[in-house]
């Protein structure tokens, strides 16, 4: 087992390390919180307000331009109602605006406000750091980023919901 920097092995007091697969997604969210814990910290250093769900969002009107709630949410893979949520606060911080498609008027475009422009722009360089920072991260990690591609495609392949399916009803049907 690996220490940690006070020389204790690393997860002894850690129950989701202990768990290992079975904990999967409650360390899937720990590094999450962890790594946009630091985001946050980060644009809190640099005096920028700035919310780290917003970035995804933020991403793809500066990769596509004006786009919709929906065109992000397939970019993304996401669901509509997050999107939806991120593009609200991001309208109500002044960085986007709504308005009607010119081609669909059922639908809205979105589009970077002058103070987005602005942000995107002082931002550039802090998210340039972020991505060497990532890049570096998982390399140190032996690439996560190949065995993450993997774990996707395994849950692609057949979901959690299906995998726990197969297990309660071969359960019950080998009981009957």
């Amino acid at each position: 087992m690996t220490q940690d920097e006070d020389g204790r092995d690393a997860g002894s007091d850690d129950y989701s390390r202990g768990k290992g697969g079975q904990a999967l997604g409650a360390r899937l969210r720990r590094l999450s919180e962890r790594i946009d814990s630091d985001g946050t910290r980060i644009y809190a250093a640099r005096g920028v307000v700035f919310e780290q769900r917003w970035f995804g969002v933020l991403n793809q009107m500066i990769l596509k331009g004006p786009t919709t709630v929906g065109e992000i949410a397939a970019a993304l893979q996401i669901t509509h109602v997050s999107v939806s949520q991120s593009c609200r606060s991001l309208q109500k911080a002044g960085i986007i605006r709504s308005a009607p498609d010119p081609v669909d008027a059922r639908r809205r475009t979105l589009s970077l406000t002058p103070a987005g422009d602005a942000l995107v722009e002082r931002l550039t360089p802090l998210w340039e750091a972020f991505n060497a920072a990532a890049a570096e991260l998982n390399e140190e990690a032996g690439n996560v980023v190949a065995l993450l591609d993997r774990l996707d495609d395994a849950l692609a392949r057949k979901s959690m919901f299906e995998r726990i399916s197969e297990r309660i009803d071969g359960r019950s049907s080998n009981r009957s």
